[in-house]
């Protein structure tokens, strides 16, 4: 029978370390234990263990039948030797070698690095202290014209910000402005996941503000939010919630026109874009925008009505800012109902949509909220 060291590494939960005996798959695409995940999200983490990024509410856990099946009958496959992975060091040389490295052999050595890096921390910190980065960097100001070689650099870059300690490191070397130049003129994938290494790296809090002053960085973002795929406008919208979680980026993004195109994206089904009007809405320049805005109350009530919970917390807390700051919106808002939704949703079982509803309820009622 084969011992818990011969298993692969695939079968081990990302928490526990241990063989999974029933795997379900996250949000974001990674597969846990249920016992550890359950845990995880028991203790009140929203995240995803593995990539640090925001996962559904309320939580799904989909079993992995696959897996499970695979890990059961792994006992039953003999296989002839122990796999073999490559030497990182010399993945690593490849990269920091001189510019004459074909293409193939970068490809291939930013391919495996990535595979090894991304659940493995210790050659994460191996790939920081070796000089790698700036090696990496380069591939992402690559002039391959396919992209290949800038997407899988920026895969690998996603993989080392994973470890909050290397997030401020990262952002010190330089990696921003590649990340930004890739965000505005990458090539195939690149953009999508130029903007997920800068939510990662926008985790940390000093980071954020290091982002968002950072030329074009916001202003790239609402470009992909503009202009980009299904996505890409995804991920552009979730790097503008993490960074402007941090005031000062609020009126970058409004000084960048984001308000008219988080809207126009709000109507076309897209909830995280609801999520960052929420944010915006409490600051004056960004509450201001908004009322400008005749159509914004209907896309609001359409999330009220038909959104998850996550999209009607955001678009009860829009409401209520943008009531609390114009009585014309106040009016307008009890006319189309929104006070007789709001009493519908005290009886929601999220307790921040709760919560959110009794604020609105009471500024369509005449209060004032303190902001």
């Amino acid at each position: 029978m084969a011992t818990s060291t011969q298993f692969p590494d695939d079968f081990r939960c990302p928490i526990s370390l241990e063989i999974m005996s029933d795997p379900v798959i996250l949000s974001s695409g990674h597969t846990f234990d249920r016992s550890s995940i359950q845990r995880w999200v028991d203790s009140g983490h929203r995240t995803c263990p593995i990539t640090k990024l925001p996962i559904s509410d309320p939580v799904a856990l989909i079993p992995n039948h696959a897996l499970r099946s695979l890990i059961s009958n792994y006992t039953l496959v003999s296989f002839p030797k122990p796999l073999s992975y490559p030497d990182p060091q010399s993945l690593i040389q490849t990269l920091v070698a001189s510019s004459s490295s074909n293409l193939d052999s970068k490809l291939n050595s930013l391919d495996q690095l990535s595979r090894l890096s991304k659940r493995d921390s210790a050659i994460r910190r191996k790939l920081t202290e070796s000089g790698a980065v700036s090696a990496v960097l380069n591939c992402v100001n690559s002039d391959d014209e396919s992209g290949g070689l800038q997407e899988k650099a920026l895969h690998l870059l996603l993989n080392l910000s994973l470890d909050d300690d290397n997030k401020v490191g990262l952002v010190a070397e330089g990696v921003v402005g590649k990340v930004v130049s890739a965000l505005r003129r990458g090539a195939g994938d690149s953009r999508a996941v130029a903007a997920t290494v800068l939510t990662s790296l926008a985790v940390v809090e000093v980071n954020k503000a290091t982002i968002g002053a950072y030329p074009d960085a916001i202003l790239g973002l609402i470009s992909l939010l503009w202009g980009g795929n299904g996505r890409e406008r995804k991920e552009a919208a979730t790097a503008l919630y993490t960074l402007c979680s941090f005031p000062d980026n609020r009126v970058r993004a409004v000084e960048n026109r984001a308000v008219p195109i988080l809207i126009q994206n709000a109507n076309s089904g897209l909830e995280r874009a609801v999520e960052v009007l929420g944010l915006l809405a409490k600051c004056k320049e960004g509450r201001q925008e908004m009322i400008k805005f005749g159509g914004l109350l209907d896309v609001l009530i359409k999330f009220l009505k038909n959104g998850s919970s996550r999209a009607v917390q955001y678009a009860l807390l829009t409401i209520s800012l943008l009531c609390n700051y114009s009585e014309r919106m106040r009016v307008l808002a009890v006319r189309e109902g929104v006070f007789e939704i709001s009493i519908g949703l005290l009886e929601d079982d999220n307790e921040k949509v709760r919560r959110n509803a009794n604020s609105l309820i009471q500024v369509l009622q005449g209060k004032r909220l303190s902001l």
